[in-house]
């Protein structure tokens, strides 16, 4: 059974001037006004991939052996650089002569810098490039690109099936929770800004795993292996550049501190966004109607220019951390290039080692830059994880009982004992009722707006749980049931009809799946949707749009009667299901009606009384109060409550302490 709105429920205001007061479950699943620590949060979304431990190592194992291979491959063609320029200096040296000789010429003739650099170069005097070993040094350094790019390409494979199976999850863990929460977490929150959790934020979630769990584990590896290898290289030269390390690190915290508060603010503007998009869409005709455009799009505008200043802000503020890196990058590599020229020039380094190192260097600020372009990106997904963690930590319902009851022969009686039910503490509506409807016998339940008609049968339907008091049917008391056990012995029909997009068919049956094609039919015939589907060109197999806009609201309703025919309850609720029809369309469905409540017990809301005149017993409510109760000619002869509530429809309005309301100015008075 779908939840139904509840009619005398605190209103929600529009979403631009909605208040968040009342009590706390009426507040559930507003959007957050700060962030939870950003630590906390990316912890607990790391720990959602936990079940897929054996696919994270693969990964890791994966990545190790990338990263090893990539990080070998300069230090390989460093030495092909040291084979071309020592067959270069070897040609330019004469023929014949060792190289103990050519290194003490070049001091004899006072040329000690390039004596060094001569004595540690592997050369022979007159002979040029030797082709063959240049050759299996490229072919080497060839297989290790080669192989660092399948291995990372497997890894991401890997990884992306692990992401994608927790979001999977994830989604799935929302949708279950949306299920288990109560109605009235449902009450006070936007449609629209629970559908932003729901599919943008768990994208965004989606799209920031995806893009920087690989990223971050191959930057990491990354520069550990570098640096490794910058030390074995020149010990001096990877201190220089890991003087970048702390300032890196710095200017990234300072920045991602002050642009952390601006995506938590994109994210919920953005979804306070939706939420007002979605209301004014949804009542489109009536903002035409009551001409209220101008006000719609200037809360628009104020709402779109507040997520246009977040989102500015934050994307402004974490892009700086780029330039940031760059520079930070350059002065190393600056510094890198002057101290590596100076120990070749003095023989303390051969040029491809620091051919060799200067590469390094430019791989290990690469990732380093990685890891803080990246900071935007994990700012924004964890900000959207705590959006999400907050509808999966929403108070739940109560659980059902371990060992529920059951009817065992079901008749439909229902028993109201000294029930009590408030929406905010400070706020009474039902107050110590009590009544009791037989089985087969029609309830009717009028009352003003706000008397707490709809309130006694959500209240039924366990759609609220009670302050005080118990409610049975057949005498077990529905606390001690399943819900889907009690909701399934429960056929209900309300003002708001629901039709999801399908054939006429499918919507019936939507009752009871496992109806035959003759029941379906007989359901139909007997609520007289047979007669308006046989003029259609597709009969049943019409397909209904998901706002039933291609179906009249009379169709609509008779549809959904249908529906709860077919469903066969034992105890069936009415809840205003002719207000919004014209007297012909009435007519069928109070014959439709009467039909599907024979053999029934029924509750029937209505403000028109003529729908309710044949009911065996009537309650007259005021304040969540049964005032009256009693037959049609019973209460009209007691000249109550329900007596001026009948004057007031057949013999003209009536209004109580009608001299005590302010008069209209009359003009020339």
């Amino acid at each position: 059974m779908t939840a139904v709105r509840e009619k005398e429920a605190p209103k929600r205001l529009p979403a631009a001037g909605r208040r968040t007061g009342g009590p706390p479950h009426m507040n559930m699943g507003m959007p957050a006004e700060k962030s939870l620590n950003f630590g906390p949060s990316a912890r607990r979304l790391l720990g959602r991939l936990r079940p897929y431990r054996l696919h994270l190592a693969a990964v890791v194992t994966l990545a190790v052996a990338s990263v090893g291979l990539s990080v070998t491959g300069p230090k390989v063609l460093g030495h092909a650089t040291d084979l071309i320029f020592s067959g270069i200096i070897g040609r330019q040296l004469p023929t014949g002569t060792t190289r103990e000789q050519a290194v003490a010429g070049a001091r004899a003739a006072g040329n000690d810098n390039f004596a060094d650099m001569l004595a540690r170069m592997h050369v022979v005097p007159g002979v040029g490039i030797d082709f063959t070993a240049l050759g299996r040094v490229l072919a080497l350094a060839l297989a290790l690109y080669l192989a660092a790019s399948l291995l990372m390409w497997w890894q991401g494979w890997l990884l992306n099936g692990v992401v994608q199976r927790t979001v999977l999850r994830l989604r799935a863990d929302v949708e279950d929770k949306l299920n288990r929460l109560p109605l009235p977490y449902f009450d006070r929150q936007p449609r629209g800004e629970l559908l932003s959790r729901v599919t943008n934020d768990i994208d965004n979630i989606s799209q920031t795993l995806q893009q920087t769990l690989s990223q971050l584990l191959t930057a990491l590896l990354t520069v550990v292996g570098v640096l490794a290898m910058m030390f074995w290289i020149s010990p001096l030269l990877a201190l220089v550049a890991l003087v970048a390390v702390p300032l890196s690190v710095l200017v990234t915290g300072q920045i991602a501190k002050r642009s952390q508060r601006k995506f938590i603010a994109q994210w919920t503007h953005t979804g306070e966004l939706n939420g007002q998009i979605e209301e004014a869409f949804t009542g489109h005709e009536l903002v035409k109607v009551f001409g209220r455009q101008r006000e719609v799009e200037a809360a628009f505008r104020v709402k779109n220019e507040e997520l246009f200043e977040a989102s500015f802000g934050a994307q402004f503020i974490s892009g700086i951390i780029m330039p940031a890196m760059f520079f930070i990058g350059n002065l190393s590599y600056v510094a890198i290039a002057v101290v590596g020229g100076l120990r070749v020039a003095s023989g303390s380094m051969s040029l491809g080692d620091v051919q060799a190192f200067i590469q390094y260097s430019r791989q290990f600020t690469q990732p380093l830059t990685q890891v803080a372009s990246m900071a935007n990106l994990l700012q924004s997904g964890v900000a959207s994880a705590e959006r999400v963690f907050a509808v999966l930590d929403a108070e739940e319902q109560s659980p059902d009982p371990v060992q529920p009851a059951r009817i065992a022969d079901p008749h439909g009686r229902v028993e109201f004992e000294h029930v009590s039910f408030r929406y905010a503490p400070d706020k009474p509506l039902i107050e110590d009722l009590s009544l009791v409807a037989e089985p087969g016998h029609t309830v009717a339940i009028v009352g003003p707006t706000g008397a707490g008609k709809t309130t006694l049968v959500n209240l039924i339907m366990r759609f609220y749980e009670l302050d005080a008091g118990r409610i049975t049917l057949d005498g077990v008391d529905i606390t001690t049931m399943r819900r889907d056990e009690l909701r399934g012995r429960i056929g209900m029909v309300l003002q708001d009809t629901w039709l999801f997009g399908g054939t006429i068919r499918d919507n019936i049956a939507y009752g009871r799946p496992d109806a035959t094609e003759e029941e379906i039919l007989a359901a139909a015939r007997a609520t007289f949707v047979d007669r308006f589907v046989r003029s259609l060109p597709d009969g049943y197999d019409t397909v209904i749009d998901e706002e039933g806009s291609n179906v009249s609201a009379g169709e609509k309703q008779l549809i959904t009667i249908a529906r709860a025919f077919l469903a066969e309850p034992s105890l069936l609720i009415l809840d205003e299901a002719t207000s919004s029809v014209d007297t012909r369309t009435e007519v069928l469905l109070q014959r439709a009606m009467a039909a599907l409540r024979s053999d029934r017990t029924s509750f029937v809301i209505a403000h028109r009384l003529s729908t309710i005149r044949d009911a065996d017993l009537i309650l007259m409510m005021e304040n969540g109060r049964i005032v009256e109760q009693g037959s049609h000619e019973e209460l009209l002869a007691a000249r109550g409550a329900y007596h001026r509530l009948y004057q007031s429809q057949f013999s003209g309005a009536v209004v109580d302490d009608v001299d005590s309301l302010p008069q209209p100015a009359v003009a020339g008075s």
